[in-house]
């Protein structure tokens, strides 16, 4: 049975969503972690070496700089993956530096948006890569996709909830510059 949903303009099998991919390289609990628990799940694709991650497509990048926007979406309906990086914030420059020698990913960082996870309720960018998945599906029009994802955690739906305002004024920008601008509208 093939279930369709609809994504702006654009009509999506569930087979024709976006394939979410994690890179796990445990450096943290792995009983905890939001990659892992959503892998055994079967909601994305866990790697835990470099050798099969994704070779193309968006990579969710805390400091690369420059902002998920408008004019990505486009790269992730096409087929292509989004891949985020589950490592350590002590090492994380390390595991980018891998990855960039290895792949073509292109490097994006989510706007401005409060983690709801229990750990760091109510911070600025401290998002659990479930989080930054679910942000990032949510920003392209994936909703559901996004809600299920986040399904998942008893405090899930509470993401939603906290940045309800941002996320949708974000997902309405038209390019990443208006975006950039509208993080200062809720955050200072």
């Amino acid at each position: 049975m093939t279930f369709w949903i609809m994504v702006g303009n654009i009509s999506l099998s569930n087979k024709d969503r976006i394939r979410v991919h994690a890179i796990y390289l445990a450096q943290d609990d792995r009983k905890k972690n939001t990659a892992v628990k959503l892998s055994k799940k079967s909601k994305i694709t866990l790697h835990e070496n470099f050798r099969r991650i994704p070779r193309k497509g968006i990579l969710l990048d805390p400091l690369c700089g420059k902002i998920f926007g408008p004019e990505d979406h486009l790269i992730l309906k096409k087929r292509n993956p989004l891949v985020a990086l589950d490592c350590s914030w002590k090492q994380i420059d390390d595991s980018l530096s891998s990855i960039s020698k290895k792949t073509k990913l292109i490097h994006r960082t989510l706007p401005i948006l409060l983690a709801a996870n229990p750990v760091n309720w109510g911070k600025p960018t401290k998002l659990t890569t479930a989080e930054a998945i679910a942000a990032t599906l949510y920003l392209t029009g994936d909703h559901d996709h996004a809600e299920e994802i986040l399904s998942i955690f008893n405090w899930g739906s509470q993401f939603f909830t906290l940045n309800k305002e941002p996320l949708d004024e974000y997902a309405s920008a038209s390019t990443s510059d208006e975006l950039v601008k509208m993080q200062f509208d809720f955050f200072d």
